[in-house]
């Protein structure tokens, strides 16, 4: 990767498959750095919720982990300024950047060529409008709007996924559509070049490593996570409520719920995200994919590093 000039290598993929592990241990290899592209990791205080690396693991430089408060907005536009600014910044010092992350339009804004609507980092009057009437009538109520002006990308969006209900909504206004642009991911122009691994699983064995991962969130202390938000004044804030395994402790310290019916709710929740990654990843034609169904950590590093050399990196 030191060949010429360096390279970004984007690990992505549906949640579990061990995209971080990889991005680490490839970044290792090659004296690089690791960039997150995970839209709930920017966050700081979420941290078992979110999987993010812990500090005392992560063995070369991160970026794009703990970048606001929970209760401050951010959005794909802010992130897209956010890369290329560590992208351009790792390369003045021929330092290969491995990005890894399942959020999908976060690795398009860095990589390609997207633009945002006007005023999608601050002051959007659109984003705030559909986000006071979801405060007033909920979540379902502001999808229900979105599937009746674009039917095919409502079709696309989990109705309480609130934040891309409204930046579809957003895009509408600005003569754009949310499932148009998911679905013309080939043809979006790249402005930084990168070479694409993915992960992939048989959907039985992905399942079995989500509910192991949500399991071992709440041995590691999630719910005093949670707890500790709460504490600090966070529970009104948009993120928490939305983010899986968030919202639904909530929910149980709140007694809407037992917390064993709650961490059922994630493990669902959780399973249904990553199929929803792996509908948009498999969209991009420049992925290659490696099946890392019963490969060992050290296995993968190895898939990985001999798909890098077959496209003359490494």
């Amino acid at each position: 990767m030191r060949e010429a000039a360096p390279q970004v290598v984007v690990i992505c993929g549906p949640t579990a498959t061990g995209k971080s592990d990889l991005a680490c241990a490839l970044a290792q290899r090659v004296s690089g750095c690791v960039l997150s592209a995970d839209s709930m990791q920017v966050y700081r205080g979420m941290d078992i919720g979110t999987a993010k690396v812990p500090k005392a693991k992560r063995r070369v430089p991160h970026f794009g982990l703990d970048l606001v408060d929970v209760d401050e907005p951010y959005s794909a536009a802010l992130y897209q300024s956010y890369a290329r600014s560590v992208i351009s910044g790792q390369q003045q010092t021929l330092t290969p950047v491995v990005m890894a992350g399942g959020t999908g339009l976060y690795i398009q804004a860095a990589l390609d060529n997207l633009s945002f609507p006007e005023g999608e980092q601050a002051d959007n009057p659109v984003r705030e409008k559909y986000m006071a009437l979801a405060q007033e009538q909920g979540a379902q109520h502001v999808w229900n709007i979105l599937n009746s002006l674009d039917e095919a990308s409502a079709r696309e969006i989990h109705p309480h996924n609130l934040k891309r209900v409204v930046r579809a909504l957003e895009m509408l206004e600005a003569g754009e559509s949310y499932a148009e642009r998911a679905h013309g991911l080939t043809s979006v122009r790249p402005v930084i070049p990168a070479v694409y691994l993915g992960l992939g699983m048989e959907r039985e064995a992905l399942y079995q490593r989500v509910n192991a991962r949500v399991d071992r969130m709440r041995e590691e202390g999630l719910i005093e996570e949670v707890k500790g938000l709460l504490d600090a004044g966070f529970k009104e804030a948009l993120t928490s409520r939305q983010a899986i395994g968030y919202k639904e402790v909530i929910s149980a310290l709140d007694g809407q719920c037992s917390m064993d019916e709650a961490f059922s709710q994630i493990k669902q929740a959780t399973r249904r995200y990553a199929k929803r990654q792996m509908t948009w990843f498999r969209r991009d034609g420049r992925i290659q994919w490696l099946d890392v169904t019963n490969a060992s950590a050290e296995d993968i590093v190895e898939q990985a590093v001999r798909a890098l050399k077959s496209t003359g990196v490494g």
